[in-house]
């Protein structure tokens, strides 16, 4: 989850609010890779998730973060709820899921030592406190009434606005974790085709990293349970968007749709204070009634902005939101994915070319194909392992254009980081197909045996 923004005076246009969201436009040569990632922290005594304060808690991680490895305290309303270093930031979900949110790095090569970095030190100081951290799209035991609520406002009204709306809110706030990348565009049109091609192909990705095949201590019925989850929560902010495949598509069309999203709250003075279900439009009117006679600024929209959960979702860059969390060559593969489909053009072209002949229907069939069967799924006469296959050898060769060396100049690209992918494809299994063989395997249906073999 988002960190409130700073920043920015009043909106007095609404021209303002597709301004802001140009000024992220960058030339090639300025593009970057920010590679996010949560993780499920749980205590080696009992397998249960960490609650926020205690000597092997949430708390006690941040704060040995801080004091051995040089970290910057964030504190709201005197609690520390994230760190910050070098571009980077650490901060909690709802339920204590600790995420990573990388700086902007070049390559692949310097996002994987960042990932890398981070889950060293994650490791020292949970070693210190007896904790452990879980690569899983989503907690494979645990009841929600057992998941901690994390001290920030944002999540105390996030958390009742989710019970009036959809079925699953809660489920993802507090037992979900991703892994996603966000990468920037040149323009408007560069935008345009980048937001096109990576909702259409997000269920791909889903499949590709599908690691949530259980709930509850035992199997539910998906590959994806967290992919399941952003199709059963709230259909304003939620889905794979056709509007953005219509002709005329562009900054102001995505600022009419961020407009018509209900608002969760206005940030003020270190407080979240409770807008649920009111109308930016209204806000710019000055006639919010948490604020009545107040105007927005651009902080407000920012933060706005960052309660719209598509499967790809446009701010300042564009953010791929459809992988489940994963272990940590999964972390890799994933910038590398996407940085392979997107970065280069003539691959980018090629991505464009292999999904714009498709429906509304067949975009939405391959997310919930993707969901429930990974790779096995079918959607529009369109199988998933053999689409995979093809992205794969797309995003292969954007790599092989973009010619980054890595190891001093002894890797010659960054194809390697789809190493992951590349062995699904051709196994035709992913994680989570790889879990669930082992469930009703050596397992025996054991799933407190994972925290030991799947931890960072």
């Amino acid at each position: 989850m988002s960190v409130p923004q700073q920043g920015g005076g009043p909106i007095e246009s609404r021209d303002q609010l597709a301004d802001y969201i140009a000024s992220g436009e960058k030339p090639r040569e300025a593009w970057r890779i920010g590679t996010e990632h949560e993780k499920f922290g749980y205590a080696h005594a009992d397998h249960l998730p960490l609650p926020y304060d205690g000597p092997c808690s949430i708390r006690a991680m941040l704060t040995g973060l801080q004091e051995r490895f040089g970290w910057q305290p964030v504190l709201e309303q005197g609690n520390i709820i994230g760190l910050e270093r070098d571009g980077a930031n650490i901060s909690l979900e709802p339920g204590g899921q600790l995420e990573l949110s990388g700086a902007p790095l070049e390559t692949i090569h310097q996002t994987c030592d960042e990932v890398n970095q981070h889950l060293a030190e994650v490791k020292e100081v949970a070693d210190r406190i007896g904790a452990g951290f879980i690569g899983l799209g989503a907690a494979p035991i645990w009841s929600l009434d057992q998941m901690p609520m994390m001290p920030k406002g944002r999540y105390r009204l996030m958390t009742d606005y989710m019970g009036r709306v959809g079925t699953m809110g809660t489920d993802m706030m507090y037992r979900t974790c991703t892994v996603q990348v966000n990468l920037d565009f040149a323009s408007e049109s560069d935008m345009v085709q980048k937001l096109r091609v990576a909702l259409a192909l997000q269920p791909v990705a889903t499949a590709l990293f599908a690691n949530s095949p259980f709930l509850d201590n035992k199997p539910n019925g998906m590959k994806s349970w967290r992919s399941h989850i952003w199709q059963n929560l709230d259909d304003a902010r939620t889905g794979m968007l056709p509007f953005v495949f219509q002709d005329g598509f562009g900054y102001d069309a995505w600022v009419d749709y961020v407009l018509d999203v209900p608002m969760y709250f206005v940030y003020r003075d270190g407080k979240y204070i409770d807008a649920l279900g009111q109308s930016f439009r209204d806000f710019l009117r000055g006639e919010l009634p948490a604020l009545p006679g107040e105007i927005p600024t651009l902080s407000d929209w920012a933060d706005h902005l960052t309660t719209v959960f598509p499967e790809a979702r446009v701010k300042k860059f564009i953010e791929m939101r459809g992988a489940d969390g994963g272990p940590w060559r999964r972390l890799c593969a994933l910038p590398a994915l996407w940085v392979g489909l997107t970065y280069d053009q003539t691959a980018l072209d090629a991505a464009w070319d292999l999904v714009k002949g498709w429906d509304d229907e067949t975009r939405e069939g391959l997310r919930r194909a993707a969901a429930r069967d990974a790779l096995a799924g079918e959607a529009g006469g369109i199988r998933i392992h053999d689409l995979a296959r093809e992205v794969l050898a797309i995003a292969d060769q954007g790599l092989k254009n973009r010619a980054q060396p890595g190891a001093g100049g002894l890797v010659p690209d960054e194809t390697h980081f789809l190493n992951a992918l590349k062995e699904s494809v051709d196994s035709g299994k992913v994680p989570a197909d790889e879990l669930l063989e082992r469930y009703h395997g050596d397992l025996q249906g054991d799933l407190s045996r994972v925290y030991a073999e799947y931890s960072y």
